[in-house]
């Protein structure tokens, strides 16, 4: 299967992260195409590839598939051998869920601590409404973590695309120096040491000095 996925700058794209942790956690031979983001003519660019001028997306023999929810279930349909989700069908309801729950909520976060995997400085002060975010997400980690410990580090034990879905967030408690219970901090370290998320991270890096 051809694939083709577009991403954004590797720095500040979290969408883009997600999508390809998934395509990762699928093991799918993909070429990255990657769009500037932030220029004159980014939206046209995109606009080449994708109906909402938006990345990520993913070029596929059949069409193009665009949001990365879309993107990990049409990947996790595609490589079932992968187990993209758990395959308990509790734990899968409840990783679409806190899934879903990322896709449409923590806007305060995302407002207020946008994505830059390059920095490394606190906020001079963090807003309430981001810090009742991070509560949430942190109940949510903690949750998963007290249920799946057991099977790996992971939020359900083995990396998954509700891992590839929070990776951007845990990113961005650590850029900017979020003070974190004991089972999120550690969670933000597993995430870093996942290979996938570590090579995106260093591409970041070079792409913020080049």
């Amino acid at each position: 299967m051809a694939l083709q996925l577009v991403i954004g700058d590797k720095n500040y794209s979290s969408w883009s992260l997600r999508a390809a942790l998934a395509v990762d956690l699928a093991g799918a031979d993909c070429e990255e195409l990657r769009v500037r983001l932030f220029q004159p003519d980014s939206r046209a660019q995109l606009l080449r590839y994708s109906p909402t001028g938006k990345v990520p997306v993913l070029l596929t023999e059949q069409g193009a598939v665009w949001d990365s929810l879309a993107i990990a279930e049409y990947l996790a349909e595609c490589y079932p051998e992968a187990q993209l989700w758990p395959q308990e069908r509790q734990a899968r309801a409840l990783a679409r869920s806190i899934c879903a729950e990322m896709h449409s909520g923590f806007t305060a976060l995302r407002s207020h601590l946008p994505m830059d995997l390059a920095r490394d400085k606190a906020l001079a002060e963090l807003p309430d409404e981001a810090q009742a975010d991070i509560d949430r997400i942190c109940a949510i980690w903690a949750g998963c973590r007290e249920r799946y410990a057991s099977t790996g580090n992971y939020l359900f034990g083995q990396a998954s695309i509700a891992d590839a879905f929070y990776a951007p967030i845990a990113a961005r408690l650590r850029s900017y120096h979020v003070a974190l219970p004991t089972t999120a901090a550690a969670y933000v370290e597993t995430i870093y040491r996942w290979p996938a998320f570590q090579r995106w991270y260093q591409a970041a890096l070079q792409e913020v000095k080049g």
